[in-house]
């Protein structure tokens, strides 16, 4: 269990409601949006000056994608200008203060240009719908704290998957929500720093959700494009070689 005293944003999300509940992190706190706005420097920095927080961990986003295609300029105020306010008020607060935040932002797959997979941290950025270069953006501002961890990852959570079909050929490094949490406790307890691709093995949509819905029906990435209208990864699987080394030191 990890002692240290960790803010939480973005605790009413998917990601964020399962580190809540995990028992993981021993002193974590999460403040509603009328307590701390992104969008509000104020709101943040009362936050960050009330406790001293060692690490906090950012889950806030506008991640659906087609939320993000809809309304850009919401993607780009919530993903771009809440992390960007975040991340000066971390900066201001770390100069001076002795005790310095460590900042970890939860990041996204969908940076890269996902055709042809195996991507690793150092691969060229090619973002191929907006929710990506906003993360993308965003990940230029986490960068400005010394002590940051960036991760990039996609996950899904079992106990909410609905679909009644699937592409056998798009293929993630896609984790079920609750491994991502204990993921994430590993990094926090090795003291990594700097960007990491956190994920599994390579595997179709369709073989991963299958697993968990037996009636899933196969379906073509082709097929899904047209009938959702949005564009779809092709192969956004990650080179997970950097992650493994730190998962290996705690399984």
């Amino acid at each position: 269990m990890i002692k240290k005293s960790i803010l939480l944003i973005g605790g009413s999300g998917n990601l964020g409601s399962k580190i809540l509940n995990s028992n993981f992190f021993k002193k974590i706190y999460s403040p509603k949006k009328k307590e701390l706005d992104l969008l509000n420097r104020n709101s943040i920095s009362k936050t960050i000056k009330k406790k001293k927080f060692e690490i906090i961990i950012n889950c806030a986003a506008l991640a659906r994608i087609k939320d993000c295609e809809k309304s850009p300029s919401q993607a780009i105020k919530i993903n771009i200008y809440g992390t960007s306010n975040l991340v000066k008020e971390i900066l201001n607060y770390n100069s001076k203060n002795k005790n310095k935040i460590k900042l970890i932002h939860i990041s996204t797959d969908a940076v890269y240009n996902s055709i042809k997979g195996n991507y690793r941290e150092d691969s060229p950025l090619k973002p191929y719908n907006v929710y990506g270069w906003t993360k993308v953006a965003s990940e230029f501002f986490v960068k400005l704290v010394n002590n940051h961890v960036i991760v990039r990852t996609r996950f899904f959570d079992k106990k909410t998957l609905k679909y009644k079909y699937s592409a056998k050929d798009i293929y993630t490094s896609q984790i079920e929500v609750n491994t991502l949490v204990k993921y994430l406790y590993y990094l926090v307890k090795s003291n990594f720093i700097g960007v990491i691709n956190v994920g599994g093995k390579k595997i179709s949509d369709y073989k991963m959700y299958k697993k968990y819905l037996p009636k899933l029906k196969p379906f073509s990435r082709k097929e899904l494009i047209k009938k959702l209208n949005i564009t779809l990864a092709k192969d956004s699987s990650l080179n997970i070689k950097k992650f493994e080394k730190i998962k290996k030191k705690y399984e």
